[in-house]
């Protein structure tokens, strides 16, 4: 029986009504891909590409598609691995501190490697390097080795260090004055990477004060400057002298501090004879 050709036409067109009115969903996870754009559904014609994520890879490389008119995406055969980086060349004059790597003695990608220097060399870089994305690793720190020159006698001091006939990297210099001298520094010194002591303490000399007796504040203490410093001050330390405020009968407070031998005493200062027991002390009067 001969169906009419004007039959033919119209079903063929709803066929193909059925089929373009399709759409392909959201497609399958694939583990360590990733797919753009990324969408709940597709219009037939719309292309996706798949690629793994960094850090994996794949031997066919990305993988395209697009949406047939019949909805339903075509296999995808591709295939995620981990990156692995080979264990990492140790620098001349370091070793490994922290590795741990898979079997095979490998490393994934983001794993962690850290150096540390042998004795008597200094690092020059970071010491952590990482498995990168392209199966290498970051770069290698350098371990050098490092000397420092002898330190130096201060004057009124001494300093004492290692008997050896080099000194290097890390050794450490201790420093002391004799009496009567404080040390304007660190006790303790380091050689550094660069071939330099970390500070270079000197010893400062003593105060001698010319107010015999005076009531100050030290340390935010009220102290006898007569029984406190009687051998005079230090350097560097600091006293507050009671000075007063004629016009409002108050008493303030001015500093002074030994600075290598020196110190400078309050001008409003007055010190008050032992025989003028009539006169109130400015350390007696009210604070203003």
């Amino acid at each position: 029986m001969m169906i009419p050709p004007v039959l033919l036409l119209f079903s063929s067109f709803l066929c193909h009504v059925a089929i373009a009115g399709r759409i392909c969903p959201k497609p399958d996870d694939l583990p360590f891909a990733r797919v753009v754009p990324l969408k709940t559904s597709y219009a037939p014609g719309e292309e996706i590409v798949f690629s793994c994520q960094p850090g994996y890879v794949s031997r066919g490389g990305i993988r395209r598609f697009t949406c047939p008119l019949t909805g339903l995406w075509p296999i995808n055969t591709l295939r995620c691995t981990p990156v692995t980086c080979p264990p990492p060349p140790t620098p001349k004059f370091a070793k490994l501190s922290v590795y741990q790597p898979l079997s095979g003695n490998s490393s994934l990608y983001g794993g962690k490697a850290v150096f540390e220097c042998l004795p008597q060399h200094a690092m020059f870089g970071n010491d952590t390097v990482t498995c990168t994305e392209h199966g290498n690793w970051t770069e290698l720190p350098e371990c050098k080795e490092v000397k420092c020159p002898f330190p130096s006698r201060p004057d009124n001091g001494f300093v004492n260090y290692p008997a050896k006939q080099v000194l290097y990297y890390k050794d450490k210099a201790t420093y002391g004055c004799h009496d009567t001298y404080a040390l304007d520094g660190p006790e303790e010194v380091e050689c550094g990477k660069f071939g330099k002591w970390s500070a270079q303490p000197s010893c400062k000399a003593s105060c001698k004060l010319s107010v015999k007796k005076a009531t100050v504040i030290y340390e935010g203490e009220r102290v006898n400057i007569q029984d406190k410093f009687k051998n005079g001050m230090l350097h560097g330390q600091k006293i507050s002298f009671f000075c007063k405020n004629k016009e409002k009968k108050c008493s303030y407070t001015e500093d002074a501090q030994c600075i290598d031998g020196a110190i400078q005493i309050p001008k409003c200062f007055k010190e008050h004879s032992s025989f003028a027991f009539w006169k109130t002390e400015a350390s007696d009067v009210k604070p203003c």
